[in-house]
Formats: C-alpha cells, sequence, structure tokens
C-alpha cells in the first residue's frame, strides 16, 4: 500500500466504533512483542490541557538531549501528527512500512479486532521501537481507565483537568469522570494533577493512597503565578522564576506547572538542566490551541470543543476584543456537545455568528445550529470563512472553534496547510 491506501486502510476501521477496554490491545502488543517495554514513557490524561502538557514534556525532554517520542491524537491535518519522533511527524515512508508491516498481522486470524484507535496506538508504539526512542510522553485519547494507551507502566502519570466531557462514555458526573482519569494511576507510580476542583481531587487522592502512588497537586503541593508572560512555579523549596511558554491563554500557566512538576519525579537519568528547561517550554508548539494566525482580518483558531474550554476562550476573549473592530464566531461542533453552554459563554463577546459544519458524519449541521441558537447557517467551511472574513473586516476577528475538525478545516484554508487527501468511506 502507498501512503494514501494506508490512510484509507487505517480510517476504514473507524467504522468498528470505540470500545473502550485494555484486553485486545494487550494481546495484540504481546504478540508483537510488546514493543511499548522498549522505552520508558509518561502518561497524561485530562479532560482539557493534556495535549500541551504532553507536547511541553516532549519539548524539554527534547531540549535536554533526549530522544523523545510523542503520541497525540487526533490530528488536525495529516495522520503522521500523531506520532512525532524528536519534534517532527513521521515520514510518510516510515508510516508506510509499518502499516504494510502491520497489516497482514491485523488481518490475521489469532489477533484480536482492533479499533482506530486501538490500531493507531500499536503503531506508534512499533514506529517509537523501531526509531529507538529514549522516552515516549503519550497523551490518553478518551477518560484514562480503559484508553489504549493505559496499557503502559509510566514513569509518571499527569492528570491536567478534570470537567464534563463525553459523559456517555465516562459518567454523568464529575466524580464519574474523575475515576475514570485516575484510571492511569499505577501502583507506586508518582501523579501530577492539575484540577482544582475539591470533589474530582479528592477522588484521584483516594486512589492514589490506595495504590502507593506519590501525588502533587496544583495549588497544594506546587503552586504557580503568573505576572504577565512569565510564570513562577514554586515546589518544595524549589522556586524557578520567570517560565515562558509561546502558548497563548491563562489556562497554560497550569499546564506550565503541572509540566514542571512531572519533570520533577522523573528519575535521575532524565533530569533536565533549568537551562533546557527554559529553551523547551519556550520552544514548545500545540497547533490549534488559542492560535492566533495574522491576517486581514486575524483568525483565532481553538480546538474548544466543551464547556469548560469555551470558558478558557471566553476569557481569553475578554482580554482581547478592545483590539479588534468586530469579531465573528465561526462555529461547529458535534451532535453530542453542550453546544448551548458553549454558545451563551462565546456569544457575548462575538459581533455575529456564522454556523458550518466539519467535514465529519459526527458533526451536527449548520441549518439544525443556527434554527436552533440564531445566525447565519453556511454548511461548508470555506464558504462560512469567506463570509466570515466580510463580515469581521480587515482589522476584525474571526474565532474558529466548537469542534477541532472544523477549526482544523480553517488553519487548513488560512495557512495553506497540505493535508490528507479526503476519502470517502
Amino acid at each position: 500500500m502507498n501512503y494514501r491506501e494506508c490512510i484509507e486502510y487505517l480510517y476504514g476501521l473507524e467504522s468498528r466504533g470505540i470500545s473502550p477496554g485494555l484486553s485486545r490491545v494487550q494481546k495484540a502488543l504481546a504478540l508483537r512483542g510488546n514493543p511499548e517495554l522498549a522505552y520508558p514513557c509518561i502518561l497524561v490524561a485530562g479532560t482539557n490541557g493534556k495535549g500541551s502538557v504532553a507536547a511541553s514534556l516532549a519539548s524539554v525532554l527534547g531540549a535536554g538531549g533526549h530522544k523523545v517520542g510523542l503520541y497525540t491524537s487526533p490530528h488536525l491535518h495529516r495522520l503522521v501528527e500523531r506520532f512525532q519522533i524528536a519534534g517532527k511527524p513521521v515520514s510518510e515512508r516510515a508510516l508506510t512500512r509499518q502499516v504494510n508491516a502491520l497489516r497482514s498481522f491485523v488481518e490475521s486470524e489469532g489477533t484480536p479486532r482492533l479499533t482506530f484507535f486501538e490500531l493507531n496506538t500499536v503503531l506508534a508504539f512499533e514506529l517509537f521501537r523501531a526509531a529507538r526512542c529514549d522516552v515516549v510522553v503519550l497523551e490518553v485519547g478518551l477518560g484514562g481507565r480503559l484508553d489504549a494507551t493505559n496499557v503502559v507502566t509510566p514513569l509518571v502519570s499527569v492528570i491536567t483537568s478534570i470537567a464534563l466531557d463525553h459523559t456517555d462514555r465516562l459518567g454523568p458526573t464529575l466524580r464519574h469522570v474523575a475515576r475514570e482519569k485516575a484510571g492511569i494511576i499505577k501502583p507506586s507510580v508518582p501523579v501530577v494533577v492539575g484540577t482544582r476542583e475539591p470533589l474530582p481531587l479528592r477522588t484521584i487522592r483516594a486512589r492514589a493512597k490506595r495504590l502507593g502512588a506519590p501525588l502533587l497537586a496544583i495549588d497544594h503541593e506546587f503552586v504557580v503565578v503568573a505576572e504577565g508572560e512569565q510564570r513562577t512555579v514554586t515546589l518544595g523549596e524549589r522556586h524557578i522564576e520567570a517560565l515562558r511558554t509561546p502558548l497563548l491563554g491563562a489556562y497554560q500557566a497550569d499546564n506550565l506547572a503541572c509540566t514542571v512538576a512531572a519533570l520533577s519525579l522523573l528519575p535521575e537519568r532524565f533530569s533536565v538542566p533549568e537551562r533546557a528547561l527554559r529553551r523547551g517550554l519556550s520552544r514548545v508548539r500545540w497547533p490549534g490551541r488559542l492560535e492566533l494566525l495574522p491576517g486581514a482580518p486575524d483568525v483565532l483558531c481553538d480546538a474548544a470543543h466543551n464547556p469548560h474550554a469555551a470558558h478558557a476562550l471566553a476569557d481569553h476573549l475578554a482580554r482581547i476584543r478592545g483590539d479588534y473592530t468586530r469579531t465573528v464566531l465561526l462555529f461547529g461542533a458535534m451532535r453530542d456537545k453542550d453546544h448551548a453552554l458553549m454558545l451563551d459563554l462565546l456569544r457575548p463577546h462575538c459581533d455575529a455568528s456564522i454556523f458550518s459544519r466539519a467535514h465529519t458524519p459526527r458533526a451536527e449541521s449548520a441549518e439544525v445550529l443556527a434554527d436552533r441558537y440564531g445566525g447565519e447557517a453556511i454548511e461548508r467551511v470555506p464558504a462560512a470563512l469567506a463570509r466570515a472574513r466580510k463580515l469581521a473586516g480587515k482589522r476584525g476577528l474571526i474565532i474558529a472553534c466548537g469542534s477541532i475538525f472544523l477549526m482544523a478545516e480553517v488553519r487548513a484554508r488560512v495557512l495553506g496547510v497540505r493535508a490528507d487527501p479526503s476519502i470517502a468511506l
């Protein structure tokens, strides 16, 4: 198979849906000689912020001289983005070679029936083993306890934040969500927690105590203070001042602090000098998260796709709205999301709303959103972006959010970014 045929083959597995559980991945990895055991791992979960922390950890460890693998999801434009080695996505050639090597295994009679995400996780472990990575950072896909990435026993676990999302799978309350996220905690393995919510924190602490896992929680065992663009992290008797990251948003102070706390818990061989810490944090990139694309008008791309993330985006808009003559919301979302609450948070900061639909079957139609909440409905993203540009004017701002997939389509068009070919399945 060539690259296009490989991604078509992988996307074809999406028809198998989401099937939480570890047994299939564990069996598949055992049959492959357990590639996940070829290197130590760091496991990062959370409702929001997990991608930023995972990317930050990989950047700092890379600046410290280590060859780092980074596995994240979903991708914005190309499947290879999910598998990064030494700060760069794997090549099409490497991905194609590995998928071809796995196909006969996947289709053999003794192999478990893997889902799209499960096979991608196996693929990641194989790619990182082939590249001889020193350490691998894994972003949990959904929840934690039953996520395919949870097959590893990490050096340290990180749980960034707890908020309601994917309630059909993780449960209807913060306690339920916290239990699922806390499922990544392993016996005696230290854990860093970035949530300030009392109930989820108690839930996580209780599991950590049962398993004898040392726990560092924000505002308790470590503290962060933000002064403008600089952050100071206090961890025990250690104060690290004037830390900077290019990632925008007040919440990135917490993500930075979780990164520093997690690094402090790693074994000595992964200790990072302060100079490398500063260099790694200053170089981290995590596209599509409060990412401002300059233009006429500017476009703010944000992956906000749940109320917790929408609240953070709304806070950011409140601070920057005065810089623009007109702000236009370009919004699309999946059918199962809390559109009403997200829009209640965002629309007070916007002068106009345009609803569109990402190129995915799960997306709600633009007409439904416009009829329900009021605004213009333009189904196709290119046309919606053109209309938003006209409404915003040269000195205005377009905010593309509500769905990672919609935001990614906008970002690709604004930047002229190369994307994987459209695949009809």
